[in-house]
């Protein structure tokens, strides 16, 4: 709407300046200039934004990445790296991953504040379902890798984009640095944690 109002105001006013007599040439001008601002906005808004690009992160898999028991500051310290490459994460989580974090069941809501994320790019497995199938499923939709450990060699028959060069992203935590190879020509890069 904010785009379209110079358009409209330019179109009331040059219909006004049309009809009133005597004509005046200034209140033209006018409409014009509001009518180019109006069609440039408009282009603007037209303009094709660019799709986000996504990356599917094991969260399950990643929160046993540091030394000791499992935590989710891992998987924050993997979602800050993800993020300072300018990709949009979807962390999935096997249901009882509450248990081992907090001793208690967590759904999406409470680990997405956890991991200061929006509620819908967290996802838990629903009770006896293993995440791996359903992650991904996710990161086939989305077009997106998946940050693990796990080689999913129960699933790559029914999966078989888990074979394709980039697919898993593989890391680890060294000296308090995430260290992934998200690049598909294999760089690795560390980042603060």
């Amino acid at each position: 709407m904010t785009y379209s109002l110079p358009f409209l105001l330019s179109i009331a006013l040059a219909a006004y300046a049309l009809l009133d007599e005597p004509l005046r040439p200034e209140r033209m001008f006018y409409a014009a200039a509001l009518a180019s601002i109006g069609l440039i906005l408009w282009f603007f808004r037209l303009r094709k934004r660019p799709e986000p690009r996504w990356v599917v992160i094991d969260g399950s898999n990643v929160m046993h990445w540091a030394e000791g028991p499992p935590t989710l500051d891992t998987v924050a310290a993997v979602l800050s790296e993800v993020k300072a490459q300018g990709l949009l994460p979807l962390v999935w989580f096997d249901a009882n991953v509450g248990y081992k974090v907090a001793d208690r069941y967590l759904g999406p809501g409470r680990l997405a504040r956890h991991l200061r994320l929006d509620e819908r790019q967290v996802r838990v497995a629903p009770k006896g379902t293993p995440a791996d199938p359903l992650l991904l499923k996710d990161a086939r939709f989305l077009g997106a890798q998946v940050v693990t450990n796990d080689r999913y060699r129960d699933w790559a028959e029914s999966h078989p984009m888990i074979g394709e060069p980039g697919f898993l992203v593989r890391g680890r935590l060294q000296n308090d640095a995430v260290i992934l190879d998200l690049g598909r020509d294999g760089d690795s890069r560390p980042a603060p944690k």
